[in-house]
């Protein structure tokens, strides 16, 4: 079993700044890319940035600039920080997991997702 557990959301003002982190847990053998999306209300969810285990990032146009993720693989734990945050900014915040795990003398690679941490951004 995995968890993906994310922490840090809040309520901030326009042009404040907030750090979400989430942390994987349970039965690893390996974790690739790491990522948070959101979905505000009434809408789709969508990529905010994800990062590979090498450090390679990418990001939404909306948020290229302002937010920046990062990760620690040591403690399977990813990082976004989000600055100038903008009332369009407010949704809940999931983290994503791509993580290979040792199933049966096999290698299996799933996607895990936390429940998601709400960011709420007052104008």
């Amino acid at each position: 079993q995995v968890q993906v557990v994310e922490s840090g959301g809040g309520l901030v003002q326009a042009g404040g700044s907030l750090r979400l982190s989430c942390a994987a847990s349970g039965s690893i053998f390996n974790i690739n890319a790491m990522g948070w999306y959101r979905q505000a209300p009434g809408k789709q969810r969508e990529l905010v940035a994800t990062i590979t285990s090498g450090g390679i990032t990418n990001y939404a146009g909306s948020v290229k600039g302002r937010f920046t993720i990062s990760r620690d693989n040591a403690k399977n734990t990813v990082y976004l920080e989000m600055n100038s945050l903008k009332p369009e900014d407010t949704a809940v915040y999931y983290c994503n997991a791509e993580v290979t795990i040792a199933q049966m003398d096999q290698l299996h690679t799933l996607d895990y997702w936390g429940k998601g941490t709400r960011v709420t951004v007052s104008s």
